[in-house]
């Protein structure tokens, strides 16, 4: 790329790199797409978590009693 300023030689890298994330997630999508959807999350996955069963978060683990306490 000789004759041509720096501020053209990085917006030429700059655009090489946003078509290769374009690329990268145009990729996972078809992937993903292939695959199905993905499994449910179940009621075990949400109280690892720290989950309740509805997807929300415990008001307070203070509030609640402890297993040492019962």
């Amino acid at each position: 790329m000789a004759g041509r300023g720096a501020q053209t030689f990085k917006k030429r890298q700059k655009e090489q790199q946003r078509k290769e994330r374009a690329e990268e997630k145009r990729l996972k999508r078809l992937q993903r797409s292939k695959d199905g959807p993905a499994p449910e999350q179940t009621d075990d996955d949400l109280a690892l978590l720290g989950l309740l069963p509805d997807g929300s978060i415990p008001a307070s683990s203070e509030d609640s009693p402890t297993p040492d306490a019962l």
